[in-house]
């Protein structure tokens, strides 16, 4: 079978999990914490390279305030309880996003999990945290455009592989696999720029239902597929 060097998942449908069995949205955030240990552990198993997980988008902030709340506390939680387990099983923690715009102690815990784990050589694992595609692609023209304006660069230096200097993860390759629960087939400001040739597996399955078995069904699929990068099979 043929392995994706990196899978991103937008993990969707945690509140209406929750709804559907008449429960408070946060019993969903609850239940879908539960799947992301199950599905980092088959990545770090399997030997996958990079998992990333959009795990609290730049529009997230406009939901309820309590529900926001529940989300750092719980994130809190996770960087606290799974420190042992990342270190353990040779995980390299990172983030992509505005993280500077979380509260103080979760910005500590993720500084400190990253700065930990930055020599660990197994599965890369990265959260999008305060992420939006269209915040990076912005931040990153402001950044080339001091650099040019500091005489840092020349416009003629500016190409696809260059302009991902100034990304938010400059080391991040483009995602081979994207999965989608939840059953919308959109994008949602997620990696918009790395996900040109992305292949896409939408599933109806709501996170916290989403198995390790589908997961692996997933990469089946991609396996199969004939990835062409916009050129033409001559064979």
């Amino acid at each position: 079978m043929d392995l994706p060097n990196h899978i991103a998942i937008i993990m969707d449908g945690n509140g209406r999990w929750a709804k559907s069995r008449g429960l408070s949205r946060v019993k969903g955030h609850e239940a879908g914490a539960e799947v992301v240990d199950k599905i980092i552990r088959k990545s770090a198993k399997i030997g996958l390279k990079r998992l990333t997980l959009y795990a609290f988008s730049s529009e997230n902030w406009k939901r309820p305030k309590y529900e926001i709340v529940f989300l750092i506390k719980l994130l809190n939680r996770y960087l606290i309880k799974k420190e042992p387990e990342i270190m353990k099983n040779n995980i390299k923690f990172t983030t992509i996003g505005q993280t500077d715009k979380f509260p103080r102690k979760t910005q500590e815990l993720i500084k400190k999990l990253t700065t930990k784990s930055a020599s660990n050589t197994g599965l890369t694992l990265c959260l999008a945290l305060n992420y939006g595609a269209r915040s990076e692609i912005i931040d990153a023209v402001k950044k080339v455009s001091r650099a040019l304006i500091d005489r840092k660069i020349k416009i003629d230096d500016i190409n696809e592989n260059s302009i991902r200097e100034y990304f938010y993860d400059r080391e991040m390759p483009d995602p081979d696999l994207l999965i989608r629960t939840g059953g919308e087939y959109r994008l949602s400001n997620f990696l918009l720029y790395q996900s040109a040739y992305t292949e896409l597996y939408i599933t109806p399955v709501y996170w916290p239902d989403f198995t390790v078995e589908e997961f692996h069904s997933a990469i089946e699929e991609f396996s199969r597929r004939e990835r062409r990068f916009g050129a033409v099979d001559e064979r």
